[in-house]
């Protein structure tokens, strides 16, 4: 949306707007035109802050903002909760954000099962079940969930009873990473007892499990079971041993979280370092998106309260800078309600907490920097290649925008073709597009000479016309060639159509600068027909083959001289393999639906539960067809007799 002068109906209705605004608590909500929320924000004036965002002159926000909504609040403290409420519900453009944040990792132990597992998960939380995070790196968790095998040993086999069908136990009892409970070689009691030491060591109470270990050996010794005592000794060891590697010199701060922010234009870092019991148990890294170029102090506080939202633990104390002071008890406040029972903000002036709180801000900082240079690193490194891929085409301008093509079928079923983009030598993901094939045999003629407008067929060394032989099955020449056909005529529909018309689709809207189609010279012959329309736009065309990673161009019988090694010939296979894989992933799909759709629902005792946890159990329709006996009548929520009939109804079949 442009900028609105003085006196315009969107500014005076918004100035109007404003002076009817309530000068009470609250959260305030910024929609533009389009009725996207762009900004959520919270005060304890919903009259005077509003205000303050336009009385500097129209910015990146403001001069978006169409609407105005308000919810009042009892307290500010009540605004601050109900903003993460709308922030994680709506995920704002404007406000401060994790970047990547729905997915953030946990590491789950499910209590509701008799013997209970420790896993990585992603999962909504479930009932009955301990979540521990989110934690900032999938890697931390795994390396986290590989410590807790070594010191307290569990079960990793899904399902809610442990072990195989078979009998034996798996592998992991014989590394001494599991018990083995599936076969009774450790009782249930025992088992809860390891399962109680890894919550307590995820909770952070470090003393407790390191007491229970040192009481649990002098018990075994005390009973002559010198193997067991070994056992709890070498444990002990090994936590103590970490413990002493990471505990807080000092030894004064105790059990809280540190948190340290860095803000820098639209970027910010923020920094969690978790103690517990005076050991440094964590230290969490998050990148933020800060697209109004907040100062450090609104960046730290909408952090807090997005971090604490998605957290399921929460110490009693959380230390800040300084630049939070004002805020700290609002913030005590807010979390206090959210955790049922006292939260200290502090501002740590002096002592181990105020080092500690510093050096979170220095690693926020570091990171932030360090971000920044990974990034324009990057940036340099596509603009290279892309000067390097438009010198070796002989392109008058850098091919900013690059089109994929490819198709997918498995002997002519489910044949599907894949149209991806790069934008800046980077994906565009909201441009890729997905295409079902709708012919069933080669249109005549696709091999045919043209006339001298560029395009090229299949020819010899001297330039003469190679007919295409037969083909039985799939013929990809046909498939490549109604894809481009389709890209075009959207091309040419949507065009010329507003970007603010509801029907443009941007993807299929913007011209490509070049298109690579994947193939030899028979796909390109194929494709550069129906590009006509693009190719006098300025557009180029050119295929890349699997074998050797050449390139052709239209006109031309033999390859481009271009190394496979060449920052060009990279950025074209790297365009390649990314169409490779959303066409195999939209093949794969289609087959799963229709083999789920052809077997799984012909098939007596199946209903839509039963579908579910069969293929959740499987992971794919090939697994499940693959199934033995014994395998099926493993899965949770299958009973042993539907199991059997599902073998034999399967096997009768073929």
């Amino acid at each position: 949306m442009s900028k609105s002068e003085p006196g315009t109906p969107r500014a005076e209705r918004l100035a109007q707007r404003r002076r009817e605004l309530p000068d009470s608590p609250g959260v305030y909500l910024f929609y533009d035109s389009d009725e996207e929320l762009l900004y959520v924000g919270k005060a304890r004036s919903i009259r005077k802050r509003v205000a303050s965002h336009f009385s500097g002159g129209e910015t990146r926000l403001t001069s978006r903002v169409d609407r105005i909504d308000v919810l009042v609040t009892a307290t500010e403290a009540e605004a601050l909760l109900a903003e993460q409420s709308f922030i994680k519900r709506h995920r704002p453009r404007f406000n401060i954000r994790l970047r990547d944040d729905k997915s953030y990792p946990y590491v789950c132990v499910s209590l509701d099962e008799a013997f209970p597992r420790v896993y990585f998960t992603r999962e909504k939380h479930r009932s009955g079940r301990a979540y521990f995070g989110p934690f900032s790196s999938a890697k931390r968790v795994r390396e986290t969930l590989d410590l807790l095998g070594k010191l307290f040993q569990f079960r990793t086999c899904e399902g809610a009873e442990p072990g195989r069908r078979s009998g034996s136990p798996c592998l992991d009892y014989f590394i001494k990473r599991c018990g083995a409970p599936c076969v009774d070689y450790v009782s249930p009691e025992e088992y809860r007892r390891n399962i109680d030491a890894i919550v307590d060591f995820l909770s952070g109470r470090y003393r407790q499990v390191e007491a229970d270990e040192q009481a649990k050996m002098d018990e075994a010794a005390a009973a002559r079971e010198f193997e067991r005592a070994a056992l709890h000794r070498d444990r002990l060891k090994a936590i103590q041993s970490l413990f002493e590697r990471q505990r807080i010199a000092g030894g004064s701060v105790g059990t809280a979280d540190l948190i340290g922010v860095a803000a820098e234009g639209t970027d910010a870092n923020a920094q969690v370092f978790q103690v517990r019991d005076g050991i440094l148990a964590e230290r969490q890294n998050f990148y933020l998106d800060n697209q109004s170029e907040r100062e450090p102090a609104e960046v730290a506080e909408e952090f807090i309260g997005q971090y604490y939202s998605a957290s399921p633990a929460m110490p009693r104390t959380i230390v800040v800078g300084p630049y939070l002071k004002e805020r700290a008890e609002l913030l005590a406040a807010a979390l206090s309600e959210r955790r049922g029972a006292p939260v200290e903000v502090r501002v740590a002036e002096r002592g181990d907490k105020r080092r500690l709180r510093e050096l979170a801000e220095r690693n926020a900082r570091l990171a932030l920097d360090q971000d920044r240079l990974r990034r324009e690193h990057r940036r340099q490194r596509r603009v290279d290649s892309l000067a390097d891929l438009g010198e070796a085409l002989g392109m008058e301008e850098l091919p900013v925008r690059i089109e994929g093509f490819d198709i997918s079928n498995l002997g002519g079923e489910h044949t599907v073709a894949s149209m991806v983009v790069f934008e800046g030598g980077a994906t565009k993901k909201a441009h890729y597009r997905r295409f079902k094939i709708r012919s069933r045999t080669p249109p005549p003629d696709t091999a045919k000479e043209s006339d001298m407008d560029g395009r090229i067929s299949d020819m010899d060394g001297n330039g003469r016309v190679l007919p295409r032989p037969p083909r039985a099955g799939p013929d990809d020449f046909a498939s490549m060639e109604e894809v481009l056909d389709r890209r075009v005529n959207r091309y040419l529909e949507q065009v010329d159509l507003s970007p603010h018309d509801g029907k443009r689709d941007e993807g299929f809207a913007s011209l490509p600068s070049l298109v690579v189609i994947d193939g030899g010279k028979g796909q390109l012959a194929a494709g550069t027909r129906v590009l006509r329309p693009f190719v006098e736009r300025g557009a180029m065309v050119v295929s890349l083959a699997k074998r050797l990673e050449e390139v052709y161009v239209p006109g031309r019988s033999a390859p481009l001289d271009l190394s496979a090694d060449s920052e060009a010939s990279k950025l074209l296979q790297r365009v390649r393999d990314e169409a490779h894989r959303f066409a195999i992933e939209h093949h794969r799909g289609r087959r799963g639906r229709a083999m789920t759709g052809s077997v799984l629902d012909e098939l007596k005792g199946i209903g839509p539960v039963r579908k579910r946890a069969l293929l959740q159990h499987f992971g794919s329709p090939e697994r499940f067809m693959a199934a033995t006996r014994e395998e099926l009548e493993a899965v949770p929520g299958v009973p042993g007799k539907v199991a059997r009939e599902i073998h034999e109804q399967l096997h009768r079949t073929g």
